[in-house]
């Protein structure tokens, strides 16, 4: 019986990429939305498969962004194909716009959704957007020499305060189908994962249990994964994946998939605390965040989004 996906399509993702792709036993997804410990969570998984911080290719390549548009679809699914080691692919998709399949392990990680909307903004102005939008392009025409002319490289929300930058994000009500970067969306996204924790082959992490203690969450996530550590390795291999490492390496673990679409990739790892959010909101913007979470989220979900926050 073949189940029906979601169908999500943005200007940089498109779930369809998924339609058919063939999963090994063993396959890891990493289902977040952007800017909730995606990428910690990757290299992480890459700590635990290789069981050596020297790791043997960037991040991006040993664990490719499928959905994402830069590359043309076959050439992401080559390069999976080839791939000798344990897979673990990288997606922003929600889980119902994924294929499933109980040899595979989904890992989906939360975070307060006002740390997210910071870091987001840092993130947008830390990317070449003409140069995505030139690769998309490029992608989406294999063959055809003539690119599109590069356009302004901001959007018109990189220009944003930190403030105001937030309030709207959180007021954005587009159909998550076709934008998963508001609030709406990602608890949307979330909420997929949400109802399915219970499922064997589903790991709930948290961003502030990764900051809080991240020797515990690496044991329990090499437990889900059914990887086996040396005693002597752990030291090494948790202190790879502390964010001041992580910066440290920057060059290897940042998400730009080697085409050079982020400006300064030590950037991307711009802090790693939670609680940022409370310097820009006012009492009063507290209070329409709140109304406004509470349209969109079971109380049992918000209460695991927010825990631990500021």
């Amino acid at each position: 019986m073949t189940t029906h996906l979601a169908r999500y399509l943005t200007p940089m993702e498109d779930s369809s990429r998924w339609d058919g792709f063939e999963f090994r036993p063993g396959d890891i997804v990493i289902n977040s939305p952007a800017k909730c410990g995606t990428t910690w969570t990757q290299t992480i998984c890459a700590l635990l498969i290789f069981q050596t911080p020297r790791l043997p290719a960037p991040l991006s390549s040993l664990s490719p962004w499928i959905d994402m548009l830069v590359r043309p679809k076959q050439e992401v699914w080559d390069h999976l194909a080839a791939q000798q080691h344990r897979r673990f692919i990288k997606t922003h998709i929600p889980l119902d716009g994924i294929p499933a399949d109980p040899q595979v392990t989904y890992i989906t990680v939360g975070r307060d959704p006002r740390d997210v909307a910071i870091s987001l903004r840092s993130h947008g102005r830390n990317l070449k957007r003409d140069v995505i939008r030139r690769l998309i392009h490029q992608a989406a025409h294999p063959g055809n020499g003539a690119a599109e002319a590069p356009v302004d490289g901001h959007d018109e929300r990189d220009l944003l305060d930190e403030r105001t930058y937030l309030l709207r994000w959180v007021d954005i009500d587009d159909s998550p189908y076709v934008n998963l970067d508001s609030l709406r969306a990602l608890i949307w996204t979330q909420s997929r994962a949400w109802i399915r924790r219970a499922e064997p082959n589903v790991i709930l992490l948290h961003y502030a249990d990764l900051s809080d203690d991240l020797a515990g969450q690496m044991r329990r996530i090499a437990e889900r994964l059914d990887i086996e550590i040396d005693e002597s390795k752990w030291p090494e291999l948790v202190e790879a994946a502390t964010f001041q490492q992580m910066r440290n390496r920057a060059a290897e673990l940042a998400p730009d998939e080697q085409l050079g679409y982020i400006r300064d990739r030590k950037r991307f790892f711009r802090s790693g605390k939670s609680g940022q959010w409370q310097q820009f909101l006012t009492a009063g913007d507290q209070a329409h965040y709140d109304r406004r979470i509470a349209e969109l989220a079971e109380p049992d979900l918000l209460e695991w989004l927010h825990h631990r926050a500021g």
